[in-house]
């Protein structure tokens, strides 16, 4: 578990394909620091670090079929910047909101609006009524999480929505490698999501 409060962005350095698994290794400055086993969420996806070179401070990831269909690691390169958290300590605050690390569907940047030091992303996304009722949307002011960052909501309409992004997200994270045509990974809120189980009971 996570909570969408992303420590740094990584860099691939290399990409190797296994049938249909792609490997991917990264550095990052707490590589050191990871162990073999360890859940590492990467642009929003929860992966399991595989290999880790301390002295390099290299490790690796693998993404099966079904991560790359509905998320954009499929999309990655060697040199592209990926959003990182470690999960969560339990004993510590929650900083973002609870993010499971289990990305729902992509999105695609439509605008990037620079706002007199901040930031406008605005965002599609692929909408359906059965979705819906399931939570796969947002509300306004709600919680939405974004490549991994833990984000408020606004202008939320069907099929896509805004986020308003401060210089400091814009810099720690790759949001500033954004622009018209970026496809992004989406996970919205778990919570939304059960409430909607539970209303459907009630139809």
């Amino acid at each position: 578990m996570f909570s969408g409060i992303v420590e740094e962005y990584g860099t691939v350095v290399e990409i190797g394909k296994d049938q249909e698994n792609v490997h991917f290794t990264l550095t990052c400055s707490f590589a050191d620091e990871l162990k073999v086993d360890q859940s590492l969420s990467h642009n929003g996806v929860c992966l399991t670090v595989v290999w880790v070179d301390k002295e390099k401070k290299l490790y690796k990831v693998t993404a099966i079929k079904e991560t790359l269909i509905k998320s954009n690691l499929g999309l990655l390169e060697v040199g592209s910047k990926v959003n990182l958290e470690r999960s969560m300590m339990m004993n510590g605050r929650l900083d973002g909101h609870i993010v499971q690390g289990h990305v729902d569907q992509t999105a695609v940047c439509k605008k990037v609006e620079e706002a007199d030091g901040s930031w406008y992303y605005t965002f599609e996304y692929e909408f359906s009524l059965e979705a819906a009722q399931k939570g796969y949307m947002t509300v306004e002011k709600g919680s939405v999480t974004v490549n991994g960052v833990s984000l408020t909501v606004v202008n939320s309409k069907d099929n896509s929505f805004q986020v308003a992004i401060i210089p400091f997200t814009h810099e720690m994270t790759n949001f500033h490698t954004f622009k018209e045509g970026t496809v992004i990974n989406l996970e919205f809120d778990i919570i939304g999501k059960y409430l909607s189980k539970l209303n459907s009971f009630n139809r």
